[in-house]
């Protein structure tokens, strides 16, 4: 394992106020997306959380003896929610691949056998927070492997840095090697044991986590079903419907469902709560029973196309049901939310949907939070909101910022950087108001 540099909290910014100003972008919980921007706003931080949000130099007139950090043309923006990551498939990211099935076979199960050694874990997790903090992702989902010590070490992980973050151990009884199979009651056992450890601790959630059907007997399912029933203020997250060929599996699977949906259904794994990753090839019925019950889609568009899946209908979704953005790493071809942000740009282009650079902004915090229950807690620039914050930089290429000087709106200009952005547009990322200093 090579050694890496661990981002770390800059003493001096270790305030109990502060105020911060900048361009500041506030957007609306509710679609369709309403966006207030203010070319020189300030957000006032106090112990962590947000306390204002308002006109930079009316704030700093009316808390004169508060520090400022003014960044100029710089855009605050709430830090991105990646609504769905496997933290374990750091290490095989962009690794070549045919279909799903191919890929989980050659990378991801002999990569997640390594997770039965903890300080392999612990590594990986490490590793995976540097990267995505650089990239100005301060909350994730992710699932685990199977292994319990997968699960301590991320979120071991995430509670030193203090990072808002969701998982669950991945749940397996048929068609996994051998040595990431559990069983029902084991699944049920090792999943209560960890949600009673984790779940609610500072800021982290535990999340019900059953891989998909095909990896899980009728049995397994139902009995992740009763635990979700009996802690439903948990997320359960899964698969659904990723590619054609996975939903041809399901079908011989359980030959008695009349679609996908309905083998999560049968077992009580359906509900508001539920987070359910990909969607793409979903039935009317399943579209419908959806939106019923408010389960949450989480649209992955570098692991779609990378992986050859399809294409997400954004367009049904949006005005269907709570829907997020995340990157699929490893599936994902990048730890990037502004690259995520452009492939569900090109994804919804294909069919026939341009999405604003404010949609897909909203997508990448305020739809992933909701997915997630944490609309709440973080995802605006909103008092009583936690402030995990980066600050954008609109000109960090000369490619970008040629483009960005002809923008006559903030709109304009902020779409060259979703479009070929990268960790070089993070300035400054915040962690419950603390500066983090990436790895470098």
């Amino acid at each position: 394992m090579d050694n890496h540099k661990v981002p770390r909290l800059a003493g001096d910014m270790g305030k109990d106020v502060e105020l911060l100003i900048g361009q500041t972008l506030v957007m609306s919980r509710d679609l369709p997306v309403r966006a207030d921007h203010d070319s020189r706003g300030g957000v006032l931080i106090r112990e962590g959380v947000i306390a204002e949000v308002g006109h930079g130099d009316d704030l700093v007139a009316a808390h004169p003896s508060v520090p400022v950090t003014d960044f100029g043309d710089g855009l605050i923006l709430p830090g991105f929610i990646d609504a769905h990551v496997h933290y374990p498939q750091t290490a095989i990211i962009a690794s070549w691949g045919k279909r799903l099935i191919d890929w989980l076979n050659t990378y991801t199960f002999p990569e997640e056998l390594r997770f039965s050694d903890p300080t392999y874990a612990r590594d990986i997790a490490a590793r995976f927070f540097d990267i995505s903090l650089a990239h100005g992702t301060t909350t994730v989902a992710s699932y685990g492997t199977v292994h319990s010590a997968s699960l301590d070490a991320f979120f071991d992980e995430a509670l030193r840095r203090g990072l808002r973050a969701v998982a669950g151990k991945t749940c397996m009884d048929r068609n996994a090697p051998e040595g990431l199979m559990d069983t029902a009651q084991s699944a049920y056992d090792d999943s209560r044991a960890l949600l009673e450890r984790w779940h609610g601790k500072d800021r982290l959630s535990y999340a019900i986590t059953p891989r998909f059907s095909p990896t899980s007997t009728r049995e397994q399912l139902a009995a992740l079903g009763a635990l979700w029933a009996e802690h439903p203020d948990c997320p359960m997250q899964t698969h659904l419907a990723e590619q054609v060929d996975e939903v041809a599996w399901v079908k011989d699977l359980f030959p008695e469902a009349r679609d996908y949906l309905e083998t999560y259904e049968a077992a009580g794994l359906l509900g508001a709560g539920g987070v359910y990753g990909h969607a793409i090839h979903l039935t009317d019925r399943e579209w419908d029973r959806m939106a019923e019950v408010g389960g949450a889609l989480v649209h992955c568009p570098t692991s779609n196309t990378f992986i050859g899946s399809g294409l997400f209908d954004m367009d049904r979704a949006l005005t269907n049901v709570p829907v997020g953005l995340a990157t699929d790493t490893g599936g994902g071809s990048s730890f990037s939310m502004l690259r995520t942000m452009a492939a569900a740009y090109e994804v919804a282009q294909l069919r026939g949907r341009a999405l604003s650079a404010f949609e897909l902004l909203w997508l990448a915090t305020v739809g992933s939070a909701t997915t997630l229950r944490l609309d709440d807690k973080v995802g605006r620039l909103a008092p009583g909101f936690d402030a995990d914050l980066i600050v954008l930089d609109l000109a960090s290429t000369p490619a970008i910022a040629q483009r960005s000087s002809r923008a006559e709106t903030l709109a304009e200009a902020l779409f060259p950087t979703i479009m070929m952005g990268d960790d070089r547009a993070i300035r400054e990322v915040r962690i419950m108001g603390q500066r983090v200093v990436p790895a470098c």
